[in-house]
């Protein structure tokens, strides 16, 4: 869909890299613009490599030092020619190099140019250091993870992060179809924060009108028809039977018809609907219930583990195609070495091959060059 959209990552780490891989997984050519000791994440220790290699495949890789002038006119021609510029430096970086939007647009009106950043460009505490915990926290999107207890719950997915790169992809591709229409490009200021309160649109709502912190009771594990529960083998299955509908269909396949009447009764500890649900469940190991949710046709599915994804009839597809990793198809998923592709892209770019080897020498540029 996006065949002949040129995008150049300035980012590192997470955010802006995972909104490039949806451009990229889209069609688009993602180059990424690193430094010459490379993308930050290049350099940790070997899970950090991990999520450098799934979050940058099927890109390219230019290294340009930026802090010399002459790589800021390499960086500038590169943006002439591009259709996307993204960012994820603290506000201000970029218009110190001399790359910031202002400078960019000069070169290419048509381009558009985001940045994405922990609270945006001209928030209060846009100076503030932050990671993703930090911006689940202060959008109020941590305190809806919690245990029984009403601690919460450090996550293993890095929402902000992630849901930030959500956005950012599909503000770009906003921008991108409204240059269509008018010729022009634009800036985009992307906030995590903001990204990651937008979650929370409901939840506000609830709030104002019913005074409730933590959405709708029923979505959060209190009643029988909408509750986890455990299995034999110490696993788990997700029961989603919210519509009557569903609840029926499950009362019946479980041979239980005299629960039918009570589809909203309280999951705690000694009703004696939720203790026979329980031991239901409890009598059957994992496999048995993941083959019962797709006979049943319940709304109950197993709760798989990440190594269980390659083979799960609802996800196995996604293992076999560029959006997933896997080593079923290794053009997909292997990144670029650092400056990989810099003789090629500025080949195309126009530079001959004598101003590309001084611009090496002068440690302007880097790269492997074969």
């Amino acid at each position: 869909m996006l065949s002949g959209i040129t995008v150049l990552d300035f980012s590192h780490y997470l955010p802006g890299p995972y909104a490039t891989l949806r451009l990229a997984d889209l069609g688009a050519e993602v180059i990424k613009i690193e430094p010459l000791f490379g993308d930050l994440a290049r350099g940790f220790d070997q899970e950090s490599r991990a999520l450098f290699a799934a979050n940058n495949r099927n890109k390219k890789s230019v290294s340009i030092n930026v802090k010399e002038a002459e790589g800021v006119q390499v960086a500038l021609r590169l943006m002439k020619q591009a259709d996307v510029v993204v960012e994820s430096f603290r506000p201000g970086v970029m218009s110190r190099f001399g790359l910031g939007y202002e400078e960019a647009k000069e070169h290419n009106p048509k381009l558009i140019y985001a940045s994405v950043t922990g609270y945006g460009q001209q928030h209060p505490h846009s100076h503030l250091a932050g990671h993703d915990l930090n911006f689940m926290s202060v959008s109020g999107v941590l305190a809806q993870l919690k245990s029984s207890d009403g601690v919460p719950v450090h996550p293993k997915l890095t929402l902000g992060d992630e849901i930030g790169g959500m956005l950012t992809s599909e503000k770009i591709l906003g921008a991108l179809f409204r240059r269509e229409r008018t010729g022009y490009g634009c800036y985009l200021d992307i906030s995590l924060t903001d990204s990651l309160t937008m979650l929370m649109n409901s939840h506000v709502m609830l709030h104002d009108l019913f005074g409730k912190q933590h959405g709708l009771d029923v979505l959060g594990g209190t009643i029988v028809s909408y509750c986890l529960y455990e299995t034999s083998d110490e696993r788990f299955v997700a029961l989603g039977a919210v519509e009557k509908k569903f609840w029926e269909r499950f009362c019946c396949y479980a041979g239980r018809e005299n629960w039918i009447e009570q589809q909203y009764a309280k999951a705690r500890e000694g009703e004696s609907v939720y203790e026979e649900i329980k031991a239901y469940f409890k009598s059957k190991p994992f496999a048995y219930w993941a083959k019962a949710a797709l006979e049943a046709d319940c709304c109950l599915t197993p709760v798989f583990e990440t190594g269980e994804l390659a083979h799960a009839p609802y996800t196995a597809h996604l293992m076999k195609d560029s959006y997933v990793y896997t080593h079923a198809k290794p053009e997909f998923v292997q990144p670029p070495g650092l400056g990989e592709q810099t003789k090629e892209v500025l080949e195309q770019l126009g530079l001959a091959e004598s101003e590309i080897v001084r611009l090496q020498e002068k440690e302007i540029i880097g790269g492997i060059f074969v």
